[in-house]
This record gives C-alpha cells, sequence and structure tokens, in this order.
C-alpha cells in the first residue's frame, strides 16, 4: 500500500515471511491476503517522516483491511484508507468493525516462526486476551503500543545474514494481559506531545550506513 512512499523493500527473510503468511491465511485464519503498508527504504536507513523504527528491513506494517476480491490499481492504493478497528474512547475495540477473523490473523501472524514481536493498539491486545482460549502462549509477543489501531507490526528476529543486526530484549514470560491498566490511564490515551526528536547524523550510524552516502 502507499506505493508513492517507496517504502515496499525488505530483506528477503521478510518478503519470504509476508508471502508465507498470506498465502496461510485462507485456511487458517479465513483471511483473504494482506495489506502490507510501510517495510522500509531501497537501503533502508532511518525515514525522514512516520518512524523511527523500519531501519533494518525487518519489519512490516500490515493493515487489519481484508485484502479486496481484486487487485487495486496504484492510485487505489495511495488513496484508499486502512480500517480504524478501536473505539472513538480508545478502551476497547470497535464491535461493529471488529471480527474474529482479525484475532485470527493475529494469532497466525504470531505463532509464525521468526517473528521477534507484534505491536498493536492497547485496545487490540485486550480484545485478544478476552478471545483467546486456553493456549495463549502466542500472546507474550503480542505487545501494545501506541497508534496501531489501523495495523499491527511486525518485527522478525534478526536475520544470521546479518551479523549488524542487534537483537531487542525479548518481551516477558507469560501473556502480559494483567499489564494493560496503565495503558488506559488518561496520560496514556491521550499523551502530551514531547520534543522534536534531533536528527540522526551520519556519523551516529554503523559505517555500512556512511559507506552510502560517500560521495564517489
Amino acid at each position: 500500500m502507499r506505493p508513492s512512499r517507496n517504502r515496499s523493500w525488505g530483506a528477503p527473510v521478510l518478503i519470504e515471511f509476508i508471502q508465507r503468511l498470506a498465502a496461510s491465511l485462507p485456511g487458517a485464519a479465513g483471511w483473504p491476503g494482506l495489506l502490507v503498508g510501510d517495510i522500509a527504504q531501497p537501503r533502508g536507513g532511518p525515514m525522514l517522516t512516520g518512524h523511527a523504527s523500519h531501519q533494518l528491513g525487518i519489519e512490516a506494517d500490515v493493515w487489519l483491511t481484508p485484502m479486496p476480491d481484486r487487485r487495486l490499481t496504484p492510485t487505489e492504493r495511495d488513496e484508499i484508507s486502512a480500517t480504524n478497528v478501536v473505539a472513538a474512547n480508545g478502551l476497547d475495540i470497535d464491535p461493529s468493525v471488529w471480527r474474529p477473523e482479525h484475532r485470527k490473523l493475529l494469532e497466525a501472524a504470531a505463532r509464525s516462526p521468526g517473528v521477534a514481536r507484534i505491536f498493536v493498539n492497547a485496545a487490540i491486545k485486550k480484545a485478544l486476551c478476552r478471545e483467546a482460549g486456553a493456549d495463549r502462549g502466542w500472546l507474550r509477543l503480542i505487545r501494545p503500543w501506541w497508534g496501531h489501531n489501523y495495523h499491527f507490526h511486525v518485527r522478525l528476529s534478526c536475520p544470521a545474514a546479518q551479523p549488524d543486526c542487534q537483537e531487542q530484549t525479548a518481551p516477558g514470560l507469560g501473556d502480559g494481559c494483567g499489564e494493560l491498566g496503565s495503558w488506559f490511564t488518561e496520560e496514556a490515551l491521550h499523551p502530551k506531545p514531547g520534543p522534536p526528536a534531533r536528527p540522526l547524523r551520519v556519523s551516529e550510524m554503523p559505517a555500512a550506513c556512511a559507506a552510502l552516502v560517500q560521495p564517489r
């Protein structure tokens, strides 16, 4: 989606993951396919707008909108709106939009090999905790984060072929459902904007990044 952004570039392991997940979903979740949002820029690295992550080619945003039964045109992919599944007050999912297939989609993604964590809105995590069955181990990888009411963000573990990639601290044990209360306070629901982040200098990036911007 949003092809004009040119953020559809990822490591082979991520592209293979997306293709494999999409192919499995009609049977596993009754979900017709994936609308994929931002992955990374052609050479990775920090984006000018929109993300602090998505730099390594191992992260992707997947829309919570089912794929239509036809191929969208580039113009449609640039202009169509994603589906907001969270209620206006932010306290829970919107029952007029949320479907069991959303839970099955996220469960299938979380159970996929190689997934390090998945970020969703806290209201979505709340719904998943409520709807999950007795086998709840997959919920450990579903983590609440601000926004993410139109899509979920999946991050894979570092590929063996990327020695400079550093793993994040693994999510804690348990399903995380007992830790959601702080996400529904006034401060969390309506955070005050902080100062703009300082631009990242090339000298602060890995040497491989600096090599890409050296004049030839």
